[in-house]
């Protein structure tokens, strides 16, 4: 397949605290540096974009030195965590900023889908700024009369097709947005993590229908956080860190990168103290303050053999009596997804907590983990409203060998089937002929 994208050397430099490149000292020093043919003085004192880190300078690489091509029809996924420069790529390739060194070259044209309400004016109705999209695009009228019964049945905002823009909700405005870009028939379709504010049921057509554009030998860029719908979706995926093109390769192995980094990064030093920032959601009534796990032996561990029982133990601070409470752990896989769960009541009971130190052991103990990289997530909530109110997504990386505990046996297969073997009775029954 021809390449339609390809990225070299690829930099972006931003001024921290300026909106545009500086000083008025600055953008002189620079001057004087061009006409006599030098380096811009600024770009050799540029730090590594780690927002972690207190730095020296002013200026720092949102993106530096980034290469790669993108073939035709290809689904390329991007990931990497808030600020490793993902929006910053997207925006370059689609031409809203420019970049401050390196070489760009695209054939085709773009349709892009970074924020919502990407490319609307807020005065038009949905119907003129489909013709505007599509004008944008370089396509005539009768193009985009062709497309526009199609354009809004997909969006499911036909009731609202002539009201401006600037009056609908932002789950309408991406999918009016989305079904625009989608079906006035770009070479290229840039998507960001916009579709996150739509429904379910239209992020599953969303999802189809960039499966299709594929098909249809076009190419698609998708950033987004869910690792399930990049491994679903995309063939080969970059992984942004720091500004720095980190790994690209396969999805599953850019995947399997990206978190070992992000959630596996304490598997080789037993961590049971849970980090004050970690909770996704906190009302400050409870929380988890350790989580580790046991083996047979009731031995701290993160390296279980194949088929071994093992326990979760949990530490939870509680600081006002609670009522109407259940509890969650989740496995977590190498990819991110939660492949299974256990509450605190299996017949989905609400339970009371005391203020105080509350210690929970949940023992699993008919499912087999099968080999792998895991790691655990758990929550405490309100029963009924399902409000969280400490919610841990992903802690205490560990691993599943091969080699069964009595070390009389291995999984045999070099490919992994599943992710857990249940307890289960075969039985079988032979009839003659």
């Amino acid at each position: 397949m021809p390449v339609v994208i390809k990225v070299e050397n690829l930099s972006k430099q931003y001024r921290l605290g300026e909106v545009s490149t500086g000083t008025l000292v600055h953008d002189l020093n620079r001057w004087w540096h061009k006409i006599r043919g030098k380096e811009d003085p600024y770009l050799k004192i540029s730090e590594v974009n780690d927002r972690t880190v207190k730095g020296k300078s002013e200026y720092v690489w949102a993106l530096k030195d980034v290469n790669f091509e993108v073939e035709q029809g290809e689904v390329l996924g991007i990931i990497g965590r808030n600020g490793a420069g993902k929006s910053t790529l997207l925006k370059i390739l689609s031409q809203v900023t420019s970049p401050t060194t390196g070489i760009v070259k695209i054939k085709g044209r773009i349709a892009s889908l970074l924020e919502v309400g990407t490319g609307f004016h807020p005065e038009l109705t949905g119907r003129e700024n489909i013709f505007l999209n599509g004008a944008i695009l370089g396509m005539t009228k009768a193009e985009i009369k062709r497309k526009f019964d199609e354009i809004v049945a997909f969006s499911g905002v036909e009731r609202y097709i002539d009201t401006p823009v600037k009056r609908y909700s932002s789950g309408m405005y991406v999918r009016l947005a989305f079904a625009v870009a989608a079906h006035l028939e770009p070479e290229i379709l840039v998507v960001d993590e916009v579709l996150a504010v739509g429904d379910a049921e239209f992020q599953k057509k969303c999802l189809g229908k960039m499966k299709d554009v594929s098909g249809e030998g076009r190419t698609v860029l998708f950033v987004s956080h869910n690792m399930a719908v990049i491994r679903l979706l995309c063939k080969k995926a970059l992984y942004l860190k720091n500004g720095l093109l980190e790994y690209a390769d396969f999805t599953d192995k850019v995947v399997e990168k990206y978190l070992r980094d992000n959630h596996w990064a304490n598997l080789e030093n037993i961590v049971s103290d849970i980090p004050e920032n970690l909770s996704l959601y906190f009302t400050g009534e409870a929380k988890f303050k350790k989580c580790y796990l046991v083996n047979e032996k009731n031995e701290l561990t993160n390296q279980l053999q194949f088929k071994e029982r093992f326990s979760v133990i949990l530490e939870l601070d509680v600081y006002q009596d609670l009522y109407d409470i259940i509890s969650s752990v989740f496995i977590i896989n190498q990819y991110g997804e939660k492949i299974t769960m256990s509450v605190s009541d299996e017949r989905f009971k609400p339970m009371s907590l005391k203020k105080g130190k509350n210690i929970i052991k949940i023992h699993f103990k008919d499912i087999h983990l099968m080999p792998g990289s895991y790691s655990l997530g758990f929550i405490v909530a309100f029963f009924k409203t399902g409000n969280c109110i400490d919610y841990i997504e992903s802690f205490y990386p560990f691993t599943v060998l091969k080699e069964s505990i009595d070390k009389n046996f291995e999984y045999p297969w070099e490919t992994i089937h599943g992710y857990f073997i249940p307890e289960t009775e075969w039985e079988f029954t032979n009839t003659k002929y």
